[in-house]
């Protein structure tokens, strides 16, 4: 029978008894402050009644503030410590969470969640960036997530948002921004966490835009993967292992002494366009 989520237990109380501590290893840092976790579950909007995935839940503090919200949860941990406080969290709400004992990394997600839905996590540190990149290079677009509200080390968020230009604009803006809309929803003390990791923190929120016609997902990691990966080289060199594309440069009046830096995302799609566009 579900009881009242206002009944809970203390979350510091549940730790203590379970003899938790956030493992370093696996990327961890707890947040105990409702008020901060009630904020980030507000960020998608409102979730009543919506499906929702959570990467990493630990002990569960961020899980209550979606159950709280309305959210129907499927939460996926992979530290077997955090397993027993997650099952007694479900026995609070046993309709509305569902606890999955895996790799976030090796999970069909779309299935879990029923085909759609919305992602909301305080992501491990080891795994954020890849599992971000994996959500948002779905071949098929619009994607089965609804929005992804994630927090991030502030460097990596600020990584996502970036400009051209900026020290922070790189593969990952691109990714994030060529069919998506992304912006730092907060900013997040580290003084906030146990432990207080030697960051500052900040969450993103993402949801899907129209992805423009005619441009492959593939073309575009090729592109990125090489200009970036060699950012300080100008374009004639960095891009010169891919076939055509000094001549789709030339087309589109693209100075190929740029460096990648310097390309706005609209310019990169329009390069991968014309590379999977024949003459």
């Amino acid at each position: 029978m579900l009881r009242g989520l206002s009944a809970l237990p203390p979350l510091r109380e549940v730790i203590a008894r379970h003899g938790l501590s956030a493992s370093k290893a696996l990327g961890q840092n707890f947040l105990f402050d409702e008020q901060l976790l009630d904020r980030i579950a507000r960020i998608p909007g409102s979730l009543a009644g919506e499906r929702v995935l959570e990467v990493g839940p630990g002990p569960g503090g961020l899980t209550r503030a979606l159950l709280r919200a309305g959210a129907e949860v499927v939460a996926v941990e992979r530290d077997a410590r955090c397993l027993p406080a997650l099952a007694e969290l479900a026995e609070w709400a046993p309709d509305r969470l569902r606890v999955i004992a895996g790799d976030a990394l090796k999970l069909d997600a779309e299935r879990e969640l029923g085909g759609s839905g919305h992602i909301v996590a305080n992501l491990p540190y080891n795994v954020g960036t890849a599992l971000l990149v994996g959500w948002l290079t779905s071949q098929a677009w619009p994607p089965w997530w609804t929005s992804l509200t994630l927090m991030f080390q502030k460097e990596v968020a600020e990584r996502i948002v970036a400009a051209p230009d900026t020290d922070a604009y790189g593969r990952l803006a691109v990714l994030a921004q060529w069919r998506s809309s992304a912006r730092i929803a907060m900013n997040v003390h580290r003084s906030a966490f146990t432990p207080p990791p030697k960051v500052m923190s900040a969450v993103v929120h993402i949801v899907p835009a129209e992805a423009p016609a005619g441009v492959r997902v593939a073309t575009l990691e090729r592109l990125t993967a090489a200009a970036f990966g060699q950012r300080r080289k100008m374009l004639r060199q960095s891009l010169k292992g891919i076939a055509g594309a000094a001549g789709a440069m030339e087309r589109l009046e693209i100075d190929p002494t740029r460096r990648a830096e310097t390309v706005s995302v609209t310019e990169w799609v329009r390069l991968a366009w014309s590379l999977d566009t024949p003459l």
